[in-house]
């Protein structure tokens, strides 16, 4: 399974519900890797999309404890378990968890490849991105070269996780 996130060089990801910055290559680069796949989000992700609407030519997952929340073109779960038995169905290659922090946090042990764009700015935000810089089973494995958009500069880091449990 793949976590794909853009984060600041705090690890930050959002705020007030919404992403810290569109960068157009990195915006490209997440519908080509997703497109025909598999994406996994919690209902507040899911809400931050264009018209609250699930994306378009993938299978979305969302995940809520809200019993009664339903989605149209969406397949919602309420628990990890429930999610585990729905992805049996896919190719782990196939799945992108793709946010917002709390199912970042629950599925990153899950996942095997994380595919980071790495903004160098620190933003205001209240959403922050394990930062796998510290956590021992992640390795840094690719990186570009210096991106620029306007004045920012950014990276796409690939890591991969030396101990992935399986679901």
């Amino acid at each position: 399974m793949n976590v794909i996130a853009a984060v600041d060089r705090n690890w930050a990801i959002g705020n007030r519900n919404a992403l810290l910055v569109k960068i157009p290559r990195d915006q490209k680069l997440f519908m080509e890797m997703t497109k025909g796949k598999v994406v996994v989000m919690g209902r507040n992700t899911l809400e931050s999309l264009p018209q609250k609407q699930p994306l378009g030519n993938r299978t979305n997952i969302v995940l809520s404890t809200d019993k009664n929340y339903k989605v149209r073109d969406a397949v919602v779960v309420h628990s990890l378990e429930e999610l585990f038995e729905e992805l049996k169905q896919y190719a782990s290659d196939d799945i992108f968890v793709i946010g917002g922090e709390r199912v970042y946090r629950q599925l990153l042990p899950y996942c095997d490849t994380a595919h980071i764009t790495k903004i160098d700015y620190a933003y205001e935000a209240d959403a922050h991105f394990p930062t796998l810089d510290e956590l021992p089973e992640w390795e840094l494995v690719a990186d570009s070269d210096e991106q620029t958009y306007f004045d920012l500069e950014y990276y796409f880091l690939k890591y991969q996780n030396k101990k992935c449990i399986k679901y």
